[in-house]
């Protein structure tokens, strides 16, 4: 554990993916965020370096975790021109990336991180902050396989599931289908509770049905209740939902295929972007179905 350690982007998942390892006897020396009040007070709550930049952080890491929340925001900390990005300190160093963006944004940063002497590898969570606390992750990991075996312990340590998908990208396009999957079950029992709903069924009795038949999911077990009453607080939010369905999107489209569901999804969940509740839960959904909820 004499690694050095800094992450890049502390928000709900990486602060308490930061806040695990140091409990597991992990040296984090820096943290940084985009939004520098994050950045300083998980700093002070760590005993570390609130870093005024990603180069910061990978000059003073040699493992750099990064959290971040799109496509545009790796291509930031991993910029070519810019000096305060992550290449700037890259030889030597490994990058973990544990962003759910593009295949495509993935092969870049371990294209550019090799370049510059260091090694990189993606990450894709398919957990929530709950999971993130305890160390008890769902990890798939993309990139190269000796890279994957340098980075085993420390991932163990995040994960109670620790999975090698293949080659750069490959890990991306499962949590692409994973999410894609998920959202459409997210969409799919806010339509069955809202319509149960104004047809006057008991809700809690709906729902137990749903869990002893063919309805049955996950995402009943995680969002049914919160759908029902109303309570959308935020673990994996309906702006991601959106994002993720849309890379799922992308993909098919080159993959020459039609996906009408996820495309449907996909919409409902822009409608909540749109009316600036992108930042409840995917649960929040279901305030677009259920009568009188939305004007």
């Amino acid at each position: 554990m004499t690694s050095r350690i800094g992450f890049v982007g502390v928000g709900r998942m990486g602060a308490n993916m930061a806040r695990h390892l140091k409990d597991k006897g992990y040296n984090i020396t820096a943290v940084q965020d985009n939004h520098a009040p994050a950045g300083e007070s998980l700093a002070n709550e760590l005993s570390c370096e609130a870093a005024s930049s990603p180069a910061r952080v990978a000059e003073l890491s040699d493992i750099v975790l990064t959290v971040v929340t799109d496509d545009a925001a790796m291509d930031e900390i991993f910029s070519e021109t810019s000096p305060s990005s992550l290449l700037a300190h890259a030889k030597n160093r490994l990058f973990i990336n544990f962003a759910t963006v593009g295949p495509e944004t993935h092969i870049k940063a371990e294209s550019l991180v090799e370049r510059k002497g260091g090694t990189n590898l993606e990450a894709l969570m398919a957990s929530s902050i709950t999971q993130a606390r305890e160390g008890t992750l769902y990890l798939m990991c993309g990139g190269k396989k000796p890279v994957f075996e340098k980075a085993h312990t420390l991932l163990e340590a995040l994960s109670s599931k620790l999975l090698y998908i293949g080659p750069a990208g490959d890990a991306a396009r499962m949590k692409a289908l994973v999410n894609m999957v998920m959202n459409c079950n997210t969409a799919a029992l806010a339509e069955g509770l809202g319509l149960g709903d104004a047809l006057g069924l008991d809700l809690t009795m709906l729902r137990e049905v749903f869990g002893q038949t063919g309805a049955a999911s996950r995402v009943l077990e995680t969002d049914g209740e919160d759908m029902q009453n109303r309570d959308h607080e935020c673990y994996f939010s309906a702006a991601h939902a959106a994002k993720d369905s849309g890379i799922a999107l992308n993909m098919a489209q080159s993959a020459g295929l039609k996906l009408p569901l996820a495309q449907a999804t996909f919409k409902q969940y822009q409608r909540l972007v749109e009316a600036d509740k992108g930042e409840l839960d995917k649960s929040g959904v279901a305030e677009l179905i259920f009568k009188g909820r939305m004007k």
